[in-house]
């Protein structure tokens, strides 16, 4: 698969790397696994396979072998040929194909799944991308992925699968109580709650910043873990939320902890955009 054009920032992504954080290797991966897995799924994929993540300004991207297709997540408007293209669905592929994407109309993070999954290099235990880790961070003009030509892709598939969609319009972020909530006073805690918060302009795959403060009087802690989810509260207030290419270890109050369909609904939002956080009992 040739790069014609990179758009904003694409980059071949799996559920990342485990076992290396001690290390300080993060964890990286898909930003919303839900429909990362969705795409893999319907090609008869494992989950896991690596996919394109797009993130709100698309590729154009040649096929270069006949193959299978199915993009999920955000709707970016994308084009077969200049063919409009449904997301969610099997798409057959020839060689020689041009695939695009346009206006974006919901969500900021879209994902390509191919027939047996791409091709790239895989470096402890994953084929995510992260500058340092990986030859490449995000994809460039002229670039040519390697995909898998599988016996599965040549397979009539008539696959479908409900893609509930109503995360990428949701403000909710489902989140726990953090290791240093409770240290918070309670006027912090329900502010925490009831406020409405902002995403900041600095997002990014490694932490999305949010832009209302909140009145911060703890100690710094001893540097501890964090990961993907971790919000952390900085000295001068700010709340910032830590996602799949965060560092491993952190010295500010870990005060929520986003779960697996917070991470995936706050990695949907654009600058911005509101969020509210909806705390859930710990398990």
């Amino acid at each position: 698969m040739k790069v014609l054009q990179p758009g904003l920032f694409s980059s071949i992504q799996d559920y990342g790397r485990f076992g290396n954080m001690k290390y300080g290797v993060p964890a990286s991966g898909v930003m919303d696994r839900y429909a990362a897995r969705t795409a893999n799924l319907m090609l008869r994929n494992d989950a896991n396979d690596a996919v394109l993540e797009i993130t709100m300004m698309g590729p154009k991207l040649e096929f270069t072998a006949a193959t299978k297709i199915v993009i999920s997540g955000a709707f970016l408007s994308p084009k077969l040929n200049d063919n409009e293209l449904e997301n969610n669905t099997v798409i057959e592929i020839s060689n020689g194909d041009i695939l695009s994407f346009g206006r974006r109309l919901s969500g900021c993070r879209a994902y390509v799944a191919i027939s047996g999954g791409f091709a790239t290099e895989e470096i402890l235990g994953s084929k995510s991308w992260y500058e340092g880790i990986s030859e490449h961070q995000k994809l460039q003009k002229g670039m040519e992925i390697p995909f898998t030509e599988d016996a599965l892709s040549k397979i009539e598939t008539f696959a479908a699968l409900k893609f509930d969609d109503k995360y990428l319009r949701s403000s909710k972020i489902e989140v726990y109580k953090g290791p240093e909530f409770d240290f918070l006073s309670e006027e912090q805690k329900s502010q925490l709650e009831a406020s409405e918060f902002s995403i900041d302009q600095n997002n990014s795959r490694m932490a999305i910043q949010l832009q209302e403060e909140l009145s911060n009087e703890l100690d710094p802690i001893i540097t501890g873990p964090v990961i993907p989810g971790t919000v952390q509260l900085t000295p001068s207030g700010k709340l910032i939320v830590l996602m799949r290419d965060c560092q491993t270890t952190g010295g500010y109050p870990r005060v929520l902890q986003l779960t697996s369909e917070g991470i995936r609904t706050i990695a949907q939002k654009l600058t911005n955009e509101k969020i509210k956080f909806l705390i859930q009992e710990s398990l």
